[in-house]
């Protein structure tokens, strides 16, 4: 496939934060349909390169590209993008349905179109959990809040979806929702590429794995075999993050581009 026809190309991609040079001209690319797996251990530079992807933290060098065009705002309208945690702090109550809705404001828009509420249900369906869309977000389950955050994404209907570590830590419950609702999109045509440190639960829906190891890429190909017990599903990933974080508000995370 041409790099035009790709959903999404980044060349050379540098990246340095507080001075510090995380990626080191890293590429990577994705296609309508494709599931790519983005790989390595802790503080290998992954969760900076999705966020350098959706265009929440700068490029030191090197490009981004979206539907055969450099990133621009109306581009990135059409990217999903679910970071690895729900902050649920600061003691703004917000409801589920609100949560998910809010996913259809930024890139210049300040209004939810008309069917949100009906789009809002639709994505929280998609994730098995439309009942929980009357209640307080910071009442929920580590997966159920996960489970809202990726549906905050797929209510833009988005044609790329990057997720940070959407396994990391959730229930049994939680990874099959996501794993069904992962194989909807893909045969939907939606690109998706997302960070894990295990394929578990999601192993037979990975087209091609790509690994980072000191902010270069080491490997890209085949997903690597799963052995031992971080490839069972019902593993809880409760491993530290060592990526370096951007600073945060309070209240409920929202994602980076909007």
């Amino acid at each position: 496939m041409e790099a035009a026809d790709r959903v999404l190309v980044a060349r050379d991609v540098h990246v340095s934060l507080n001075g510090t040079p995380i990626l080191h001209g890293v590429g990577i690319d994705v296609s309508p349909g494709e599931v790519v797996a983005l790989m390595g251990g802790n503080g290998s530079g992954k969760s900076t390169l999705v966020r350098a992807l959706v265009g929440a933290i700068p490029l030191a060098g090197g490009s981004v590209a979206l539907f055969g065009a450099p990133a621009t705002g109306s581009a990135r309208s059409r990217v999903g993008y679910v970071p690895q945690r729900m902050s649920v702090g600061g003691g703004i109550a917000a409801t589920v349905d609100e949560v998910v809705r809010s996913g259809l404001l930024g890139h210049h828009r300040l209004r939810a179109p008309r069917d949100a509420r009906s789009r809002a249900a639709q994505a929280l369906a998609q994730l098995d959990i439309q009942d929980l869309i009357g209640r307080d977000v910071s009442r929920l389950s580590g997966g159920q809040q996960q489970r809202v955050l990726i549906a905050r994404a797929l209510v833009r209907r988005p044609d790329i979806l990057l997720l940070d570590e959407p396994m990391a830590g959730v229930d049994l419950q939680s990874q099959v929702a996501f794993a069904h609702a992962l194989s909807h999109l893909k045969e939907d045509g939606v690109a998706i590429i997302i960070v894990l440190h295990e394929l578990g639960a999601l192993t037979r829906h990975i087209d091609r794995s790509v690994v980072l190891e000191g902010g270069r890429v080491t490997h890209e190909g085949a997903p690597p075999q799963d052995l031992g017990i971080h490839a069972l599903p019902g593993h809880d990933h409760e491993h530290a993050h060592a990526d370096p974080q951007p600073p945060t508000s309070g209240g409920v995370a929202l994602d980076g581009p909007a």
